[in-house]
């Protein structure tokens, strides 16, 4: 972590004060971290009473500037400490925080970010919640309307209905009969879910008679920190939305084994018209030229019998045999007290935690390791490795991870 030029500092402590420490902290709940020509303070105000806002100083330039900030902004806090990470993002400990809320990413050069700020052409930085451990990735599983892969779906959450979860879309039309919001949909309003697409939210997203419909990256998350795997079913067109999205996911295209046979299927089930079906039939050929040519499956998949395509479903996504016992482990925040001070070694960062009785003879660490850290706003950070040790010496160079 960069410190804050002396000719920075001088400027804020003039405005909120300042006191030396690690990295440089506010009165407050302000901290500063340069990154290149731009430093970077957040923060909120004194007695933490409003959200944690964000500032930048660019060198270049001298001057200050307000960002856009995306993602899910954190709550007040007692204090914060903040660490850069590769020069794309700060990671930030908050003090005096829920487990599931103290450990932070302000995203300033990633790849979602740097997207925000060609759409918008100004600054732009983003927020992220960081999870330890890793996760499932999403399934998306993509076909012509009677290919089977709603069959197919049925059959994964039956036989492993702990395993997966459907994420809760999102739309823009009033609810239906018994419909509740936030089960059978997110119900909203046209201009909030513009802004949410815009502010790059949305996995994927359609226009629908006039209505919109789509999938959040927050909706395949809440599905993520239940333990549980989302499975998204949507077209051709949102998977390729996908694709281009920061979500990282298995994209699987179910072919029929011949257009003869699809068009037998969608005869057999006696639900629409001859006019709608061959539109059906239109859009499939669409569709499955696109799916096989297009690049964005991992996998293809040819249904011309169920249960062998079942079975070589199960095996792509490493749920066959033996390995089909094996269950996704919830999320878990992390438990910080609200005093404690932070550094940084290599690929760790240490935080260190005791009372002041015992800081001459015996500290507490908790040591989270962000060498392989995944995903990243407008989502999770996932892949925090965490573990705690007692009573090391101050020389950082001797901790080493209890086998």
């Amino acid at each position: 972590m960069g410190e804050a030029p002396a000719f920075i500092v001088d400027d804020l402590q003039n405005q909120i004060g300042f006191e030396n420490g690690f990295g440089s902290k506010f009165k407050g709940c302000k901290t500063a971290t340069t990154i290149g020509d731009k430093t970077y303070v957040i923060g909120g105000n004194d007695e933490s009473t409003l959200p944690v806002e964000v500032r930048i100083f660019d060198k270049a330039t001298g001057n200050w500037v307000t960002p856009i900030v995306l993602g899910s902004k954190p709550n007040s806090c007692k204090g914060l400490s903040a660490i850069s990470l590769n020069d794309d993002r700060i990671l930030i400990v908050k003090k005096g925080s829920a487990p599931d809320d103290c450990i932070l990413f302000l995203e300033v050069d990633t790849w979602f970010v740097r997207e925000q700020k060609k759409i918008r052409g100004t600054e732009v930085v983003a927020w992220s919640k960081g999870v330890r451990g890793d996760a499932e990735k999403p399934v998306v599983i993509s076909g012509p309307s009677g290919v089977g892969k709603g069959t197919l779906i049925s059959m994964l959450m039956k036989e492993f209905p702990s395993m997966f979860g459907f994420s809760v879309s999102h739309t823009t039309r009033a609810p239906r009969g018994m419909e509740k919001d936030g089960v059978h949909y997110h119900f909203t309003e046209q201009s909030i879910m513009e802004k949410e697409i815009k502010d790059g939210k949305f996995v994927e997203y359609a226009s629908v008679h006039g209505n919109l419909y789509g999938t959040s990256i927050e909706a395949v998350e809440v599905v993520t920190d239940a333990g549980k795997r989302c499975i998204l079913d949507i077209d051709v067109q949102g998977a390729r939305s996908v694709r281009a999205s920061s979500l990282e996911a298995i994209l699987i295209f179910v072919c029929p084994p011949s257009m003869e046979e699809l068009e037998t299927r969608l005869r057999s089930r006696r639900t629409e018209t001859e006019e709608q079906i061959l539109n059906r039939l239109q859009n499939a050929e669409v569709e499955m030229k696109q799916g096989k040519s297009s690049g964005i499956f991992d996998h293809i998949l040819y249904n011309d019998n169920l249960d062998d395509c079942y079975e070589s479903l199960k095996k792509l996504l490493g749920i066959d045999g033996a390995a089909a016992a094996t269950q996704i482990s919830a999320p878990q925040g992390i438990d910080l007290p609200a005093d404690h001070s932070v550094s940084k070694m290599d690929n760790k960062i240490i935080i260190n935690y005791g009372t002041p009785e015992l800081e001459k003879t015996s500290k507490s660490l908790i040591v989270l390791d962000v060498s392989s850290l995944k995903g990243g706003a407008p989502g999770r950070t996932r892949g925090l490795d965490v573990y705690a040790t007692d009573s090391f010496s101050d020389d950082l160079n001797g901790i080493n991870q209890p086998s």
